[in-house]
């Protein structure tokens, strides 16, 4: 089953302040303020029949992958967890849910998984998702990052998908205050933006960004996330609420290991793993999404990318996201830790692990 919530339209698109920060006018979501504020203290897990049902959100792009497969073929079961998905309007409402404590578990960009920390939501990463698969991409015409001066960039706020060119721009010596931001809702919404010619660029995610550039005739794909980070950057984390960690650590192990054999079989049948996946998650044709598949990998294992992800909050800090830069205690790899180790034919058998 998945529940829907009615969320007011106010948490989603709408923001409650502005910051000047390094020449930019950052506005900070309101969505940020409705998750914090409205926080609960408790679990909504649920547990019948030796399983413990767990609701969570989800991104919209392939390193989500492993989290559909962990649904739709109940990959976790046998280890006496399930997982509900929460239907979210918006991209926004995936990250509120989460903070408000609506949701005990979230795969969201570790970049909005910063946010929440930062104004005090108790919620740690406890494994990755996937890795790659951020891309920029211009209307004929643009071939560069000083081509996209004065031009409208379309986004998600918070998101990695803000912070790539962010830092492609700071790489090239520009930076936001020479582009028109602007902040979309959803992942279809932005790709059919790029697709009509409404926005000059935008950054997205896989399958997303190969469907617009194949749609788009000449489109130009200016950074794959790798000339600016290099190889196997980290996208989205497995995020979870401290009361279910603390209260039941053997469902969210148990989530851990199904993500762990869902990246097993994804990288032995792309094919079938895409087919179990597309139209209900991804938004695209079929075609288009198994091409894009192998460009956003899922990688469980990401333990060896904590400081990557560190980093990356100095660019947040600058855009007035966070306050306080995060250090190593918004990770508890304890949970992947126990699995790997109770699990070594499995890990052993996955063609990518960072660790």
């Amino acid at each position: 089953m998945t529940d829907q919530l009615n969320i007011p339209s106010s948490n989603r698109r709408n923001f409650f302040r502005s910051a000047a920060v390094a020449g930019v006018a950052v506005a900070v979501p309101s969505w940020l303020l409705s998750a914090c504020s409205n926080a609960g203290s408790g679990t909504t897990a649920t547990t019948a029949g030796g399983v413990t049902t767990m609701k969570a959100t989800h991104g919209t792009g392939f390193c989500n992958l492993g989290i559909f497969l962990v649904k739709e073929r109940n990959l976790a079961q046998a280890d006496g967890a399930a997982i509900d998905f929460v239907v979210t309007p918006t991209n926004a409402d995936i990250v509120t849910l989460f903070g408000a404590g609506q949701v005990d578990m979230s795969l969201l960009p570790y970049t909005q998984f910063m946010t929440l920390y930062d104004a005090g939501a108790p919620v740690t990463i406890v494994a990755g998702g996937g890795v790659e698969g951020c891309s920029i991409v211009a209307q004929p015409g643009i071939n560069s990052a000083a081509d996209l001066a004065g031009k409208t960039l379309g986004t998600f706020q918070a998101d990695t998908l803000e912070m790539l060119p962010y830092d492609y721009l700071k790489k090239a010596g520009l930076s936001f205050k020479d582009v028109q931001v602007r902040y979309f809702g959803t992942s279809p919404e932005l790709a059919q933006a790029f697709i009509s010619g409404s926005v000059d660029s935008m950054c997205h995610i896989e399958p997303y960004a190969t469907q617009a550039l194949n749609a788009r005739s000449g489109a130009v794909k200016l950074s794959d996330g790798k000339d600016v980070y290099g190889p196997n950057y980290t996208d989205c984390v497995l995020a979870v609420r401290n009361p279910l960690l603390k209260e039941n650590p053997a469902a969210v192990k148990a989530v851990i290991k199904g993500l762990l054999v869902a990246q097993q079989q994804a990288e032995q049948d792309r094919e079938a793993a895409v087919k179990d996946t597309v139209g209900t998650y991804f938004k695209t044709s079929f075609e288009d999404a198994l091409d894009a598949s192998s460009k956003q990998p899922n990688i469980v294992d990401q333990r060896t990318k904590a400081q990557f992800m560190l980093d990356r909050a100095v660019g947040m800090k600058d855009l007035g996201y966070v306050k306080t830069l995060p250090d190593q205690k918004i990770f508890d790899w304890s949970l992947l830790q126990q699995v790997v180790a109770e699990n070594q034919d499995l890990y052993h058998s996955l063609k990518a692990k960072s660790a």
